[in-house]
């Protein structure tokens, strides 16, 4: 049997007891991290862009810190996105978060996310935790 830990950052226990899943996975060093979405504390979306890619990173930022890890020992990350011309927009955000530590990226065009209108970016990521 895999050894692995559930990863619910204070303010996400929703997702955990009203959703049914657990915004991140630790097992062993390596660290999985579902998608992240532009919603707030308060369960709100943030509608304004640039704000709802941020919201997005400082979402996975809270997952990373809970697990004691941080954007460096992210290693692969996947984006998916209502609007491919927003590429560059994303990429401005992460570069925030990712100062000269990119890991593997692919970018996904999708319908829709959440099933609700809206959200422009989902971002999942798997990091592995340093010895």
């Amino acid at each position: 049997m895999i050894q692995r830990s559930a990863i619910v950052p204070h303010g996400m226990e929703f997702i955990r007891d009203d959703i049914g899943y657990a915004p991140g996975v630790l097992s062993g060093n390596t660290l999985y991290i579902a998608g992240q979405i532009g919603r707030n504390a308060k369960r709100q979306l943030v509608e304004e862009k640039r704000q709802q890619f941020i919201q997005c990173f400082e979402n996975m930022k809270a997952v990373l810190h809970t697990a004691k890890m941080d954007f460096a020992d992210v290693v692969e990350i996947t984006s998916y996105h209502t609007d491919m011309r927003d590429l560059p927009l994303y990429m401005e955000v992460r570069n925030l978060y990712f100062a000269g530590c990119l890991p593997a990226w692919t970018a996904i065009g999708a319908a829709s996310l959440c099933g609700t209108a809206g959200y422009f970016l989902e971002v999942k990521a798997i990091a592995v935790k340093s010895s």
